[in-house]
C-alpha cells in the first residue's frame, strides 16, 4: 500500500509501517497545502492518507476521492506516543479500501 503521512504525523512513524511504501507530506514537497489541495494531489500517487487531524474527515468529501483516510488519535502527536499505535495502524492498512475513513487510537470514542 502507498501511504502518505500528513504534516500532523511524525515522519519517523513511516519506519514502523514496513513493508508499505511510505512518504511524508514534507518529503513530497507538499507541506503547507490546504487539505483539499493535499487530497487532490495525494489521490494520484497514494492509496491512503494517515493524519492526526481529527476534523479533516468532516471538512472534505472523502468518499468522492479514490484514497482512504486513517485518523490516528493519541494523547499527543509525538513519535513516542504514536508508535504505540503502529500495530493497529498496520492492521487497518491491511483492510481499508479507497474512499473509506477509519480512526484508530486510544482517544477514539
Amino acid at each position: 500500500m502507498r501511504v502518505l503521512l500528513d504534516e500532523s504525523v511524525p515522519r519517523r512513524l513511516g519506519f514502523d509501517l514496513s513493508p508499505h511504501f511510505v512518504r511524508s507530506v514534507q518529503t513530497m514537497g507538499w507541506a503547507g497545502l490546504k487539505n483539499g489541495a493535499l487530497l487532490a494531489k495525494a489521490q494520484d500517487e497514494f492509496d491512503v492518507l494517515v493524519t492526526a487531524d481529527r476534523n479533516l474527515r468532516y471538512q472534505q468529501n472523502t468518499e468522492q476521492l479514490p484514497i482512504a483516510l486513517i485518523v490516528i488519535r493519541g494523547s499527543d502527536n509525538t513519535y513516542q506516543t504514536l508508535k504505540l499505535l503502529a500495530p493497529a495502524l498496520l492492521e487497518k492498512l491491511a483492510t481499508i479500501g479507497k474512499g473509506q475513513v477509519a480512526e484508530i487510537g486510544d482517544a477514539v470514542p
